[in-house]
């Protein structure tokens, strides 16, 4: 089911008439297995970029993070592997990316996001200080995924934007690419959107493309997610959503062509967390990316921020 989407993004009550009938639910939900070394594996993992290689396999890179009551050294590692299923992973013995030792992410690096171009790899990813609270959105770039080198800050945060991160980047019909990122403002998380030229920008900054829904599941909190563009015509986003106490879920909004106009926007959540008895427990479901296999629709996300699935959805 869909309502109409925001007129005005900087209106949280604009509503404007739907443009078409579209709807998403779930059909089976997938465990994604990963196997790695005791580095890794003594870590909690989420923020599962998925993406397929020409050759038919599957790659991930994965944010690995210390877990509750351990030393937090540091606020995210990335760590890549391979599949041949989709849902089964051999990681490699070493991170990909790894804190530091500029400034930028000295305190983590979270959130990757791949862009396949002809020279390798192009990864956005989350830059965190030293204080292990503020950071910007960054990038790496290299031939192979044990080869990569950091390239900086892709998109610097503002006295109005802060904390840039959690990149969405897809090139559209008219040739420029669009980077969908997160950020805060008054005391909540946005999406943003800014426009280029190449897939590592420079980037020029957009209003905001949509904002949250009185009321509703995600009346406080948005955050990007993947990019559904196996209809280039009404590419969809499976955006992530919370209330005031971050009480994370995953929707989906749909766009014209060019990622300019909202078409259409679910109602209700896509995927919630199962239920759990202890309220102050961790409640949170959080997309990463999706993946077109031989025409099934996979949603990679992860629950809990320490464990990944992945969700099989049908089109209606």
């Amino acid at each position: 089911m869909s309502d109409a989407s925001v007129a005005d993004p900087h209106r949280k009550d604009a509503v404007a008439p739907a443009d078409i009938a579209l709807d998403f639910n779930v059909k089976r939900i997938e465990v994604v297995q990963v196997d790695g070394p005791p580095a890794l594996m003594a870590r909690d993992l989420m923020s599962p970029y998925v993406w397929q290689e020409a050759d038919g396999r599957f790659g991930m890179m994965v944010r690995a993070v210390c877990r509750p009551g351990e030393l937090m050294t540091d606020t995210g590692q990335i760590w890549s592997g391979w599949s041949d299923d989709g849902v089964r992973f051999t990681m490699l013995p070493e991170p990909s990316i790894v804190p530091g030792p500029d400034a930028h992410d000295a305190g983590g690096v979270e959130d990757p996001t791949v862009v396949r171009t002809a020279a390798g790899y192009l990864v956005y990813y989350s830059g965190v200080l030293a204080d292990h609270a503020h950071g910007e959105l960054s990038y790496a770039s290299g031939r192979s995924l044990d080869r990569l080198t950091k390239s900086g800050v892709a998109l610097a945060s503002s006295k109005s934007e802060g904390n840039t991160k959690e990149a969405t980047v897809n090139r559209t019909k008219d040739g420029r690419w669009r980077l969908f990122y997160e950020y805060a403002a008054d005391e909540a998380s946005r999406v943003g959107l800014a426009v280029g030229t190449d897939a590592a920008g420079p980037w020029d900054e957009q209003p905001t493309p949509f904002m949250p829904r009185e009321n509703s599941w995600d009346d406080w909190h948005l955050s990007t997610g993947p990019l559904l563009i196996d209809d280039p015509d009404v590419p969809v986003m499976f955006y992530n959503g919370a209330t005031r106490d971050a009480r994370w879920r995953i929707g989906w909004i749909a766009f014209d062509a060019d990622l300019t106009r909202i078409v259409a926007r679910g109602i209700e959540p896509l995927i919630t967390p199962p239920p759990v008895d202890d309220r102050t427990a961790t409640d949170i479901a959080f997309a990463a990316s999706v993946v077109v296999d031989r025409g099934a629709i996979w949603l990679y996300y992860s629950l809990e921020d320490r464990r990944l699935s992945r969700a099989l959805i049908r089109r209606s």
